[in-house]
């Protein structure tokens, strides 16, 4: 083709062809969308720009990298541990932290990787603060030993950019002789408390009996006719011999009296 000539047709339209291709290469490329709960750390020639996100924004093929970070709610399990109590006695005990980011930019640029290092601090902060107590406070006090080792986890993890908002102990697991020493124990205690009660029981008894005996003191002829009464309920037994004081002589006659219409009536029923 000679100078002045008219480029051919085919030829315009193949170099069209490549610069749009490029510049969709381009597009696809520069632009990038994130969900809600998703942030990007910005990094320019492996400077620190910016977080980004999220919608729509663009990057610099080539110049700029990202690094994706998750804002929703994380589950650690920590695996059982091995850990010995204050009056030593060998427990396991796992655990489940729920933790999230809420600084991309420390997450990213203070630790490696937050994920694996919460794991394993949430490990050693288990085994420090609960072989600082003894097994019953393990037994019986497990929401406040979750809320000690979250608040421990969320203090050394806050420099990461990460929010520890529970900490739950799951399970722990006690050696059979152990168990069999709590159930005695469990036991013990269970007969000390019905001793207790039955005591306390007998105190209520003999107060009300020695407020009676004042009543009965203030009017004999009450005492008389619970006396009377007294002796009519044990005549209803038979083969049985009542012993009565003399001066009841009278009244004994009428209870005798009493007695034997009981039993002749019995005998005509049988």
């Amino acid at each position: 083709m000679k100078f002045g000539e008219p480029v051919p047709t085919t030829w315009l339209e193949g170099l069209i062809i490549a610069i749009v291709l490029i510049v969709i290469t381009f597009l696809v490329l520069a632009i990038k969308v994130l969900r809600e709960y998703e942030r990007s750390v910005k990094f320019r020639l492996g400077r620190f720009v910016g977080i980004m996100g999220p919608g729509l924004f663009f990057i610099i093929p080539g110049l700029d990298r990202l690094r994706k970070v998750s804002l929703r709610i994380m589950t650690l399990d920590v695996p059982k541990q091995r850990i010995v109590t204050k009056d030593n006695v060998s427990v396991d005990v796992d655990a489940v932290v729920y933790v999230k980011v809420f600084n991309p930019e420390y997450a990213v640029l203070r630790v490696e990787n937050y994920y694996i290092a919460t794991s394993l601090l949430a490990q050693t902060t288990l085994r420090d603060v609960l072989g600082g107590v003894e097994l019953d406070d393990l037994l019986t006090k497990r929401e406040e030993l979750s809320k000690a080792i979250q608040k421990s986890l969320d203090e050394a993890t806050d420099p990461w950019g990460m929010k520890v908002t529970a900490v739950v102990i799951r399970d722990v697991s006690i050696p059979e002789t152990m168990m069999r020493a709590i159930a005695k124990q469990a036991e013990a205690e269970r007969e000390r408390r019905s001793r207790v009660i039955m005591a306390q029981g007998e105190f209520e008894a003999a107060k009300k009996m020695t407020e009676a005996a004042e009543q009965y003191q203030k009017s004999p002829s009450a005492l008389r006719l619970r006396e009377l009464q007294t002796l009519t309920e044990i005549a209803r037994e038979k083969n049985m011999i009542v012993v009565s004081p003399t001066q009841l002589g009278s009244q004994l006659g009428e209870v005798l009296g009493v007695t034997s219409a009981l039993q002749k009536k019995a005998k005509g029923e049988e």
